[in-house]
This record gives C-alpha cells, sequence and structure tokens, in this order.
C-alpha cells in the first residue's frame, strides 16, 4: 500500500514558511545564533537554535490549563500551516479516521521549571501551572482538541528518533485499515533541562556544530516543530520505507559498529524495494558529537561507499532533538517538490577540515545540484538508548 505525504506544516529556525525556509537552506545560512538565556560551564552564550518570533505560535486559550505550554503551542502553529487540508481530511473521511501520532521529548518541561522556579522563591506554584503541561502526551492530546478527531491519538518519546518514529506509526495505523488520515511529526523547545543535561554530558559546543570535522565538539541544542497529513492519497513525496531498531548497547552512546543503525536502513531500504544505488541523498543524523559521527560515517561508508552526497543539517536548525526527524524529514521534502527540477541539495555546513578517523564521505557543497529531481532520499535518527530509526522518500512523477 502506497502512502503519501501530503502537506507539511513546520516552523524552525529557518523559518515558518516553506520558501524561506528552503531559501535559507539552499543559500547555506545557518538559524543557530549565540543565546545568552542558557551559557557553558565557563558562561560562554551557547549556539542554539530558536524560534524567536512568538508572534508566529498560537493562543492557546481553547485549551484546558493542563495543556497549555509552548511546546503545544509551537505545534499549534505547525498545524495552522496546513489546517485548511487537515479540515479536508476530515470531513472527507470523519474525525473518528484521523490518527495523530507525534514525537517530543521535552513536552511542557519548560513550564514546570519556570513553576518550581516561583515556588522556590514565593512558596506556593503561579496559577498558570498544572503538572499536566509536563505530560509526554499533551501535544497529541492539543491537537486532537483543537482539531476535534477522535482517532488514535498518542505520542513516541525515545530521544532524537521520537518523531521519526511517530511517522513510521502513522504508516502502520494506515496499513492497519484503523485510520484514513494520520497527522504525525514532532515538536520540541528548548528548555534548562535538555541544555544542562547535554552540557552535563560533555556534548554541547558554544559554536555552531561541525558535523565529520576533525574540530568537531558536539551538539547545539534546537527547537520546533514539523508536521505531516499522511494519506493514501496520491502526492508527489512518498514515504516508501521505514527501518527501526535498537541497539541495546548503552544507554546513551551508540554501538561503535553501528550494527543497529545497519539494520534500520537495510529494513527501510528493503521496504521501499531499493537498493542503495538508488539512494540520491542521505540526510545523515549528522550530529557532531565524536562517536556518533565516527559510527554513521562508517555505517553510511559501508553502505553506500562514496558517491551518494550526504549532509547533516543540524547546522541549520540545532539538534531538535523529539523533533529532529520530522524536521530533517521536512526538509528533504521541500527539495522533492516538483519546484527544485535541477535537484539542488542541502549543503553540509562545516570547516572542510575532515577527521582522517572518519570513513571518507561526500558533503555536500552549498549550491551542489543532481541536474536531476531527486527521486529517493534517506534520512537517518540514532537516538539515546540505541533507538534508530531510518525513513526513505520518493518521488512520484505523476502526482
Amino acid at each position: 500500500m502506497s502512502l503519501y505525504l501530503k502537506a507539511l506544516g513546520m516552523v524552525c529556525p529557518l523559518g515558518s514558511t516553506h520558501e524561506a525556509i528552503r531559501a535559507r537552506l539552499l543559500a547555506g545560512h545557518s538559524g543557530l545564533r549565540a543565546d545568552a538565556r542558557y551559557r557553558d560551564a565557563q558562561g560562554v552564550p551557547l549556539a542554539l537554535g530558536a524560534v524567536t518570533d512568538d508572534t508566529l505560535l498560537p493562543a492557546d486559550d481553547h485549551l484546558p490549563l493542563r495543556e497549555r505550554s509552548r511546546n503545544n503551542r509551537l505545534a499549534l502553529a505547525a498545524l495552522e500551516r496546513i489546517r485548511p487540508q487537515v479540515d479536508a481530511a476530515i470531513a472527507r473521511y470523519g474525525a473518528e479516521r484521523i490518527g495523530i501520532v507525534l514525537g517530543t521529548s521535552t513536552s511542557g518541561i519548560a513550564e514546570g521549571e519556570t513553576a518550581f522556579a516561583a515556588r522556590a522563591a514565593s512558596g506556593s506554584f503561579p496559577p498558570g501551572y498544572h503538572y499536566g503541561q509536563q505530560e509526554l502526551g499533551s501535544p497529541a492530546t492539543a491537537l486532537q482538541m483543537t482539531l476535534g478527531t477522535s482517532g488514535p491519538a498518542y505520542v513516541q518519546s525515545s530521544a532524537c528518533a521520537s518523531s521519526g518514529k511517530a511517522i513510521a506509526s502513522a504508516a502502520r495505523l494506515l496499513n492497519m485499515g484503523l485510520c484514513d488520515a494520520v497527522l504525525c511529526g514532532g515538536v520540541d523547545t528548548l528548555c534548562e533541562f535538555t541544555i544542562s543535561g547535554f552540557t552535563a554530558l560533555e556534548s554541547v559546543s558554544s559554536e555552531p556544530c561541525n558535523p565529520l570535522s576533525l574540530h568537531r565538539c558536539g551538539i547545539n541544542i534546537g527547537e520546533g516543530a514539523a508536521l505531516f497529513l499522511l494519506t493514501r492519497e496520491p502526492a508527489p513525496v512518498r514515504l516508501s520505507g521505514w527501518g527501526e531498531s535498537s541497539d541495546a548497547y548503552h544507554i546513551s552512546a551508540p554501538d561503535p559498529e553501528g550494527r543497529g543503525a545497519q539494520l534500520a536502513i537495510g529494513q527501510a531500504l528493503r521496504r521501499a524495494g531499493l537498493n542503495a544505488a538508488q539512494i540520491d541523498y542521505i540526510n545523515l543524523h549528522g550530529t557532531a558529537t565524536a562517536q556518533n559521527d565516527a559510527m554513521e560515517s562508517r555505517v553510511v561508508q559501508a553502505l553506500f561507499g562514496l558517491k551518494v552526497p550526504v549532509s547533516s543539517t543540524k547546522p541549520f536548525t540545532g539538534h531538535t532533538l523529539g523533533a529532529a526527524s520530522a524536521i530533517e524529514a521536512g526538509l528533504c521534502w521541500l527539495l522533492m517538490q516538483d519546484d527544485n527540477p535541477q535537484g539542488l541539495l542541502p549543503p553540509h555546513l562545516w570547516d572542510g577540515v575532515a577527521d582522517p578517523a572518519l570513513p571518507q564521505l561526500a558533503p555536500v557543497k552549498v549550491g551542489q545540484r543532481l541536474g536531476r529531481p531527486l527521486q529517493h532520499v534517506l534520512s537517518n535518527s540514532f537516538a539515546f538508548g540505541g533507538s534508530n530509526v531510518a525513513l526513505v522518500f520518493s518521488r512520484e512523477e505523476n502526482a
């Protein structure tokens, strides 16, 4: 059964419209900025991928207090951009036949941080706080309440693979006949919890991240939301394959041999009915940490060799954690539309100093193109706990 990514709503550090996001991406203009709100152990402001225009975030006063959070407002902002298509699907199929599956790792943690700081200062929680804001399932509930749907609605939370797994879960709901359309993707917002946690692991860079480089020194945290409407109705981009695996190796480090990553990519290719030589471009997980880049380089070179163009788009958006898979899928989706006939590719932003200890790959340069439309694209996400997901997107010529 063919499944299609019918519409995309996305808000991220590169912008809030398809045109703005694509233009900045192809021009090599990063959305990362030094943010004085968050600093490293030496007091240096961290480079972060923030959505700085809060006027983009819709009001959430139609929701009960427990579902009100900046995280949910960011999800609502992404929904706004495809609301007509979602409403049309509800009208066509019925509210009970529409599913919602999202990925997140933060949910309303930022509201909890503010509330506990207020309690420490005053002895009581502020009136705008409800512990339910921190529930991981809150984004799906908020969207379901907003849309008035009654189909399956839930959240996947498996760190950096969350929204990729949400997209795979949405595909299963359609293939099982439980839904006729699924709103799927992910949302995550900046908060002290995640930034301090990665800083404690010595995994955060105060400079823009530098994947594959000899000088790489960690990630930049980002925020954003990307929502797809996944249906059986033909559209220009098809979700042709997905694969999932678990390393069962370490709580945070990937298996150095990349066996779980290879398994997920292999599943995705087989499900898509493709071989490695048919992939036109690979969106790397590409975190710019020592271990991830080493593992992923090894796997990609072993499976694809040096011919396939690759890039990490995290130097543009930061690592958006639970939303990363969906945002990176969204960047691929944008470049697989009809208005990219020359197959312009997402550039790999780095200092160009390859780490000689890493297997060699083929990073994309600014302005690099295939000379034809992208036909098949692979996007990787490899998370803490060894949770891996790989997605394959394919272009439909006559959709």
